[in-house]
């Protein structure tokens, strides 16, 4: 089963909103939970599109089984969120083909690094940041969670053959 990447569009709003919820259920986290919010998803336009990043969707015949936002946090560096896989294609490459669309789709919006943060409970999230060469800057108790804090310096010639 491919995974087809393509760009969020409204109509994909509550389909990446229950992914959300259900991968963030499957490693016992919830949105309110003081790192989890979901208030950004009715302003994608708006916090990722419309700004200069990016929000892509991950389709397994005509299913939205993935996801991953780019949100700018300046000129030279944006912050990749809502990494989500749903549990029943996680293991197949799929995240890391997510990752990687928004690594690239990072270069060509011409920012230089990239951002993110996971938590411990994420286990997976932080073996795939590892193996596509993020580095770990920091780590921040937040309510009862450790917070992972990413980053990874784009190549920008690397980035564009892959």
């Amino acid at each position: 089963m491919k995974l087809k990447i393509r760009r969020y569009r409204w109509s994909d709003l509550d389909t990446i909103l229950t992914l959300h919820q259900i991968c963030l259920a499957e490693v016992g986290l919830a949105p309110g939970d003081g790192v989890y919010y979901d208030d950004d998803f009715p302003r994608i336009q708006e916090l990722y599109l419309a700004c200069g990043g990016d929000f892509l969707v991950g389709e397994v015949d005509s299913r939205v089984m993935a996801m991953g936002g780019l949100r700018p946090i300046d000129t030279e560096t944006a912050e990749i969120c809502r990494l989500r896989v749903h549990p029943a294609h996680q293991r197949r490459g799929h995240g890391a083909a997510m990752l990687l669309a928004l690594e690239r789709r990072a270069v060509e919006l011409g920012f230089h690094n990239v951002r993110g943060d996971t938590t411990l409970n994420q286990g997976a999230a932080l073996l795939l940041y590892q193996r596509h060469g993020w580095r770990e800057i920091s780590r921040q108790q937040v309510g009862g969670l450790t917070v992972v804090y990413g980053e990874k310096r784009l190549t920008p010639a690397a980035m564009l053959e892959r």
